[in-house]
């Protein structure tokens, strides 16, 4: 019967695992949907400085510049007076004075906007396929969600606390009085203890329930500090800090690849969205034996 909790506490794991991925992937769509609308502003933005070379100001330059444009003998022949022939004469000089700088932006606009809606395309194509491979893992995974919970409710009521303990961690009482080193930190750090009691729910991000990433991405968020809801990128934001360094807003990072984060608020101890069936909840960092790194995102 050991074996059964093992295996179920195994599945656990390997859930917030497959979450994370999914979370990280919602990242990459946002990112490259991003990049999609850039390109295309950029674009739009070429194209309007094409269309400012006015048909008049490019039908000129073409005159002066092509064997069917005006030469000074055609403004000699065509002159009404000699007035007329010196204005034509000036314009025709002017045009040629213009002409290659105003033959060149053309060109570099025309390029310009073909090479940013290229890339407009290619980014567009690139979210789209990250939103179609994001429906697949996010159907796999409801369906893995439910496998899980058959198995977890198959169990005893003492092998469920082995599969929480084997991955959520010890439960201690919440700590009064953390001190963080910034405004930021002290306002994510008393949002996410202020969340305790909410439950775990894959790929939640608030404000009742969250997962790992969801409850450090919303903590921060009241701070005015935009992190991507994913351990996985969080644990590439802010600052590296060895764990003899840590002070109380660090975000910490467990397993390799990282697939969870908590945050630190002093004394050993952090605050996380530990596992399904547990709450948020302050737990000491030891408990989850598998500490990976921290990142300083304020202080």
């Amino acid at each position: 019967m050991a074996d059964a909790a093992q295996l179920v506490a195994d599945a656990n794991h390997q859930l917030e695992v497959v979450t994370e991925q999914v979370n990280e992937a919602r990242v990459q769509l946002e990112r490259q949907q991003a990049s999609a609308a850039s390109a295309g502003q950029t674009a739009a933005d070429a194209q309007t400085r094409l269309d400012s070379f006015d048909g008049q100001i490019r039908q000129l330059a073409r005159s002066a510049y092509t064997s069917d444009g005006l030469s000074r003998l055609d403004v000699l022949l065509t002159s009404g007076s000699a007035e007329e022939f010196v204005h034509q004469l000036g314009t025709l000089d002017a045009i040629a004075g213009h002409t290659n700088e105003v033959v060149a932006g053309v060109a570099a606009a025309a390029d310009d906007a073909a090479k940013a809606k290229a890339a407009a395309d290619e980014a567009a194509a690139q979210a789209q396929k990250s939103y179609d491979d994001i429906a697949a893992q996010q159907k796999d995974l409801e369906a893995k969600i439910a496998d899980y919970q058959r198995q977890y409710d198959a169990l005893t009521a003492p092998q469920q606390q082995q599969v929480l303990a084997a991955h959520g961690g010890d439960t201690q009482p919440v700590p009064s009085g953390v001190i963080a080193p910034s405004a930021a930190a002290q306002q994510a750090v008393d949002t996410a203890l202020a969340q305790v009691g909410d439950p775990y729910v894959w790929g939640a991000g608030g404000p009742d329930a969250f997962d790992c990433s969801g409850l450090t991405q919303y903590a921060y968020s009241a701070a005015g500090v935009s992190l991507p809801h994913s351990s996985s990128s969080q644990a590439q934001m802010g600052m590296a800090v060895s764990r003899s360094e840590l002070q109380p807003g660090d975000l910490v990072f467990f397993y390799s690849p990282v697939s969870h984060v908590g945050m630190y608020i002093g004394n050993g101890q952090m605050v996380h969205a530990s596992t399904s069936g547990q709450p948020v909840k302050v737990a000491s960092l030891d408990s989850m034996g598998s500490y990976n790194s921290a990142r300083r995102i304020a202080g």
